[in-house]
């Protein structure tokens, strides 16, 4: 029976045969191989001769389907378990997986022609809006902290700093280091603290090397908290104070 369509409805000899089955209505696990066969045939007979590697795609097709034709009037084969083997086995596992592919094609080229319908506004923030900077609230930024609290850990990390000295070595001779400069302390911290956004006051003085980067440390810390470029909090007495950025806003 001939079916009169274009080539150009098929991607190639896989899309027709789904076409002849979802055409005929069949059960794509149990083909009717005769019946598409014929059809199959059919179609490329009218088929446009001049292009050459499309044709070819066909007929390695139309070549399967008669080579299955002709198994299926064998005897019937089977495995070494003594099951029956189907010759169109290969043939569904390859149809099966090209209709996957073309689902998801279909599926994406949807959401392609969906995303094309969005349109997005561009940021238009007045520039005094993005420039504008909260008023610091000193009371409130020092509320809970004193003095005492921050002497407390001090006085803690210089105990640690102390109990690291190992007494053999201490003994021994060592090059001097250039003292630590308040101004470049007072410029680490500020950084670590738009770096790591929230941190330990104890963590902080800890990660110094030396007693005396430790003690100018502490005084950068302080000198900060002074001019309000960083914010210091502690959720009761006795728990360990955290430091963030004067700019950076608690959960950001």
């Amino acid at each position: 029976m001939s079916i009169a369509v274009k080539l150009e409805v098929f991607e190639g000899p896989l899309d027709l045969l789904l076409h002849l089955i979802e055409k005929n209505k069949v059960n794509i696990y149990d083909i009717p191989i005769v019946e598409i066969t014929g059809q199959y045939l059919a179609y490329v007979n009218e088929m446009d001769k001049q292009d050459l590697n499309i044709v070819s795609e066909f007929l390695v097709m139309a070549a399967t389907l008669i080579d299955i034709k002709s198994r299926m009037l064998l005897p019937k084969e089977v495995n070494e378990e003594g099951v029956e083997i189907d010759p169109r086995t290969e043939l569904v596992d390859r149809l099966l997986e090209y209709k996957k592919f073309k689902y998801i094609a279909e599926e994406l080229k949807d959401r392609q022609m969906d995303a094309n319908k969005a349109l997005y506004k561009m940021q238009t923030i007045p520039p005094e809006v993005a420039q504008y900077e909260e008023p610091v609230d000193i009371e409130k930024l020092l509320e809970g902290v004193t003095l005492k609290k921050l002497n407390l850990i001090f006085q803690s990390v210089i105990k640690r700093q102390v109990e690291k000295i190992d007494p053999v070595r201490s003994s021994f001779g060592k090059i001097e280091k250039d003292e630590v400069s308040l101004t470049e302390r007072i410029g680490y911290v500020e950084e670590f603290a738009k770096r790591c956004k929230s941190f330990s006051f104890r963590a902080l003085l800890t990660r110094q090397s030396t007693k005396m980067e430790v003690i100018v440390t502490f005084l950068a810390v302080l000198e900060l908290i002074k001019t309000s470029r960083i914010q210091v909090e502690q959720d009761s007495i006795f728990d360990d104070i955290r430091i963030r950025s004067a700019g950076i806003q608690e959960g950001g």
